[in-house]
């Protein structure tokens, strides 16, 4: 298939060689011309050492140009960036494959209903995913890796499959679109707030109640988004969870160390280099929990560090003292 790639970033360089690998007709876009070319030229990422991109796969910041004959396209932008950079291109018939994980401030859409709102339908057929636990760093390299894919049309599910799927890229499809995009949109907040409490004190016990109170936190609010809380069991929500919380890969994680060793979020943010998704989508989950009055507290919390200047020491400790109930799973 002639394929058109949105977005030119860690992620998106990985799965674009993944596609080629797999045969296909790969055309990336970046925002950047100048970045653009520099893809073009060297065939390397600045972010991914040691890794040259298959000579197949071609980059331009023309966006009307990547479009033209494509196939099929695939999404890779920031979560926050979606809707503006689908006002260019919708309507197209074509299948719309989103990678980024987040949920829109504002409406509180997950990110196949941003593209059905664009689209005027309540679901759009053409829209579908791919999430799990996945580190470009990793992916680049053939290392194993387990993610799910999964769209409100099956075919369009069986097509990310087919598209993606490689020895060492395992994909396991699921039908409960909202769950999948909920569960990795959801545990980057947790990660940043594992991030600070590693930062602070190091102790696997308070990372690990953060994990599974972090897990509670979105197993309560999913419903509102029409998931299924079993989805989260599996790659998209405890999956994603775990490596975006245990790991040096994770951009949310690091962000949250950053917080903890003194830097402001902006610092931060500059030392990361990359997008942090779970600065938006901390906003927009809070504002989802007031709505449906369900208590978020470890999102409260994380964001009150980042946008109300809470010191990180007296977040933990709020957290800590906050009134005991019994444990329900």
């Amino acid at each position: 298939m002639k394929i058109a790639y949105l977005g030119a970033g860690t992620w998106g360089f990985a799965l674009a060689s993944i596609l080629a690998m797999n045969g296909h007709e790969v055309v990336v876009w970046t925002r950047d011309p100048l970045f653009a070319s520099l893809l073009q030229e060297s065939r390397a990422h600045p972010k991914l050492k040691n890794f040259k991109i298959d000579p197949s796969v071609r980059f331009s910041s023309d966006l009307k140009k990547v479009l033209e004959g494509a196939e099929c396209i695939v999404e890779s932008v920031t979560s926050s960036g979606v809707r503006s950079v689908f006002e260019e291109i919708l309507p197209l018939e074509v299948p719309i494959i989103l990678t980024s994980k987040g949920i829109e401030q504002g409406t509180g859409f997950l990110l196949p209903e941003v593209i059905s709102d664009l689209s005027g339908v309540s679901r759009c057929p053409w829209v579908g995913t791919l999430s799990g636990p996945s580190h470009a760093e990793e992916v680049i390299q053939n290392m194993p890796t387990s993610v799910v894919c999964s769209a409100y049309d099956p075919a369009v599910t069986k097509l990310i499959y087919d598209l993606f799927s490689r020895p060492t890229f395992r994909i396991y499809p699921n039908s409960d679109l909202h769950g999948v995009c909920f569960g990795g949109a959801m545990k980057n907040i947790i990660a940043i707030a594992c991030g600070i409490s590693d930062g602070l004190s190091g102790s696997d016990n308070a990372k690990a109640a953060l994990m599974t109170r972090g897990l509670h936190e979105m197993r309560k609010l999913c419903p509102v988004k029409d998931c299924k809380p079993e989805t989260l069991n599996g790659l998209s929500g405890m999956g994603d969870l775990c490596v975006t919380c245990l790991s040096q890969h994770s951009r949310n994680y690091r962000f949250g160390r950053l917080l903890a060793e003194g830097f402001t979020p902006e610092e931060a943010k500059l030392k990361i280099g990359m997008a942090v998704e779970g600065i938006y989508t901390c906003v927009s989950v809070l504002e989802l929990g007031v709505r449906y009055e369900i208590p978020v507290p470890v999102t409260e919390a994380t964001c009150a560090i980042l946008f109300k200047g809470l010191d990180p020491k007296e977040a933990v400790r709020s957290l800590l003292t906050r009134m005991v109930k019994e444990e329900h799973l």
